[in-house]
């Protein structure tokens, strides 16, 4: 049984993690690349690999070429140095798009992959056609800001949290424990180096690109869970306020990881915003 088939199915028991086979570029990030056509990228965020993208993958490499990425330092991909902030990761992204020589592609984040994202439509713009900002952050307010640096301070001394996430990213219906025990498995592989330095960027960037969002002319789709602590409907709201062609898909009762809690409700959403043409909204 795959990892899409146990999350499809909804099963409660602990699946086992099944590793998509990778190709690693010159530069060291391992990706997964399935179907062809029209370009659609994916970035996971911190503590993740690409197989959190697993329903996504299934469902769009039937019409797209689907390209998964792993996040520096996790996964198979070489880390960032320690210290890099949410630039240096943006940089990253630009970087790996040349090694796969793509110019014009569509982009969905979620979380850190959010931000990197975002960086990315802000920073070479020509090269995104459009934009998913999945469970992205937007201008924490001081109590949250508050929160997540001290989260990022902790991880020298305690190393990797493995069970606040989940106790932030999941509510108690059985879609969300099959995705728990996945993310489980998923922060019990992460490189502890690795996931610092992500950690450390995620905490302060979400201010980096915040006012670059009037600049993106890219259809851009801001979704998160109406129950995500973190980031907010509210968020996505502003965020889609700011933005010449952005919107807002709240899927309801969910928390942070979306993509794997409510798989089908958010491909539906994903196929809307790859079926909006590039000069609409």
């Amino acid at each position: 049984m795959s990892t899409m088939d146990t999350i499809a199915q909804g099963k409660a028991d602990a699946p086992k993690v099944e590793a998509l086979p990778r190709k690693i570029t010159a530069a060291g990030t391992a990706y997964h690349e399935a179907g062809t056509g029209e370009p659609l990228v994916l970035i996971h965020g911190v503590g993740m690999r690409l197989e959190a993208w697993a329903p996504q993958i299934a469902t769009f490499s039937r019409r797209y070429r689907v390209i998964a990425v792993d996040m520096p330092g996790h996964g198979e991909s070489r880390a960032l140095p320690a210290g890099s902030r949410l630039e240096a990761f943006v940089g990253w992204f630009g970087g790996f798009l040349d090694d796969m020589e793509l110019d014009a592609i569509n982009v969905a984040g979620h979380s850190m992959g959010a931000l990197i994202a975002g960086g990315s439509a802000a920073t070479f713009s020509e090269r995104i056609k459009r934009i998913a900002y999945l469970n992205g952050v937007y201008r924490r307010d001081a109590e949250a800001k508050a929160a997540v640096l001290a989260r990022a301070a902790a991880i020298p001394l305690t190393g990797v949290d493995k069970q606040g996430p989940l106790q932030r990213w999941f509510g108690d219906d059985a879609q969300s424990s099959v995705a728990r025990e996945l993310t489980r498995s998923w922060l019990n592989l992460v490189d502890p180096q690795g996931y610092a330095t992500a950690y450390t960027a995620f905490a302060g960037g979400d201010e980096t690109y915040a006012d670059r969002w009037p600049s993106v002319k890219a259809p851009a789709l801001f979704l998160t869970g109406s129950d995500d602590p973190n980031s907010t409907p509210q968020m996505a709201e502003k965020m889609a306020a700011a933005t010449p062609k952005g919107w807002v898909r709240i899927v309801e009762g969910h928390r942070h990881m979306v993509n794997l809690t409510a798989p089908e409700t958010v491909n539906e959403l994903l196929a809307e915003w790859l079926s909006c043409e590039e000069g609409a909204r």
